[in-house]
């Protein structure tokens, strides 16, 4: 195992490798911006260095300066955690041709896997469906228009060598293609460095499923219980939980076998997630593969018990995985909402200077953050805070257990979408589990909060829905 990891990162994922870094045992290396200062994740390493300016074209994404900290400070490998540089095969090669570990999957897998069109090729030979698409030159309108005519609109637009929603927008006729193009091209150039950019059939009242993989070195593997991820607004992640109330276990089977099928095609070692749409008939397509660890990660580990960064950081070691698929089962249900500095009515940024924080905790109750009071949130990063994650025996359960854990959670100074979030898991058809990536609109966000609903309190809604 290694003796110390420098984490390229920042924010609350940042916190979260640290911590497991340190119930290892193994010495973590933390690095900042200027913004960046004082944040949680500086004084939780046991070292941390600046690497520049607030924006992170000048701080997090300079890949010389980040490797020769790590070689100055000691570390053997480099954790990248998710977003920046996590799914750049360049970074994971001059990592390892600057002697250190990557840990993550090989440059090689990331350029088959990492980037979504190149992947979207490769399983159409491994016969795993996938959504229709094309990848078109960002500048060249004409073209973007014929092929989105080609695969019939809706479409979406998406930054090719982005992950987790961003810098997507669905496009339901023609003339809104070129201010979806040029926004697409924004967000993936300022974030990410591409502007690389494709569309993809929009499919509507689909339900967003995942799966999470392991793969060592020595073909061993093992997935995980799948996390349903629809509830979604702009097309990003805003509530997961795990299992899925949708998913039977033969459709778990399934998709199960073709995350591993992915796996196998892009000969892909370490954590990685293969993500899947599937329609009200139950017919599932591959939508990406993230090529690093997830913002939800946390509700596979709640309901499994397994730590997925530890396994990572083993499998990056060279070790062989200590799991057996029959080893990695759902008990109970895990539900995560992620905590964002933003207008919970209209989903833009907020910022400002947390002047009070407590977080919710208790027997069941997990959060992950990389804030505390006196921390201001700037608009240099992207503006998830934290992320509350409970566990229950039944979903019922968890539903109640997230109501009171939000109800509990105090964050004061600047406006962030708890209310929307209390919303959510208050909503009809959230509770009864009926609920797709079309489910969360700016009307919805707009609504009345409904009164306070404790654990009994529920039980209306939730006989009403079975």
């Amino acid at each position: 195992m290694f003796n110390k990891v420098l984490v390229a990162n920042r924010g609350e994922i940042a916190c979260r490798v640290i911590k497991t870094l340190r119930h290892l045992g193994i010495k973590s290396v933390a690095v900042f911006s200027d913004a960046d200062a004082k944040a949680p994740h500086v004084k939780l390493a046991d070292e941390a260095y600046p690497i520049g300016p607030a924006p992170v074209s000048e701080s997090y994404l300079k890949i010389d300066k980040i490797i020769a900290l790590a070689q100055t400070t000691g570390a053997e490998a480099i954790h990248p955690g998710y977003g920046f540089m996590s799914e750049s095969p360049d970074f994971a090669e001059a990592v390892t041709c600057g002697g250190l570990v990557f840990v993550g999957p090989t440059p090689e897998a990331l350029r088959a896997l990492g980037k979504k069109t190149a992947a979207r090729r490769l399983l159409a030979k491994a016969e795993v469906p996938t959504v229709p698409w094309t990848e078109v030159p960002a500048t060249d309108l004409a073209r973007i228009r014929e092929a989105a005519t080609n695969i019939g609109f809706p479409v979406m637009v998406k930054a090719s060598a982005a992950g987790g929603g961003v810098g997507s927008t669905v496009v339901r006729d023609a003339d809104q293609l070129s201010d979806a193009v040029q926004s697409a091209v924004q967000v993936s150039q300022r974030f990410f460095g591409n502007a690389q950019i494709h569309l993809e059939k929009f499919l509507q009242h689909a339900r967003h499923i995942e799966v999470q993989a392991i793969v060592d070195q020595f073909g061993n593997a093992v997935t995980f219980p799948e996390r349903e991820c629809s509830m979604q607004r702009r097309y990003q992640k805003v509530v997961e939980e795990s299992p899925s109330i949708a998913v039977s276990l033969l459709l778990r089977r399934h998709l199960s076998e073709a995350a591993l099928r992915v796996m196998t095609a892009g000969n892909y070692v370490n954590t990685g997630t293969v993500e899947f749409l599937v329609d009200a008939s139950g017919a599932f397509y591959f939508l990406e593969t993230n090529c690093r660890i997830q913002v939800e990660h946390p509700v596979s580990e709640m309901v499994t018990g397994v730590d997925i960064v530890e396994q990572q950081l083993r499998v990056a070691a060279g070790q062989k995985l200590p799991l057996l698929q029959q080893q990695v089962r759902a008990r109970g249900h895990s539900i995560e909402t992620r905590i964002y500095a933003e207008d919970p009515r209209t989903f833009m940024p907020t910022t400002g200077m947390i002047t009070k924080y407590r977080e919710p905790a208790g027997e069941g109750v997990r959060v992950d953050s990389g804030i505390r009071q006196g921390y201001e949130v700037t608009p240099f990063y992207d503006p998830m805070l934290a992320k509350v994650i409970v566990w229950r025996e039944t979903r019922e359960e968890a539903i109640g257990a997230m109501i009171a854990a939000l109800e509990d959670y105090a964050i004061e100074g600047l406006v962030t979408n708890i209310p929307l979030l209390l919303k959510i898991m208050q909503h009809p058809a959230f509770v009864r589990g009926e609920y797709d990536t079309a489910t969360l609109t700016p009307d919805f966000a707009k609504s009345p909060l409904p009164t306070k609903r404790r654990l009994g309190d529920l039980s209306e809604l939730w006989r009403y829905g079975r």
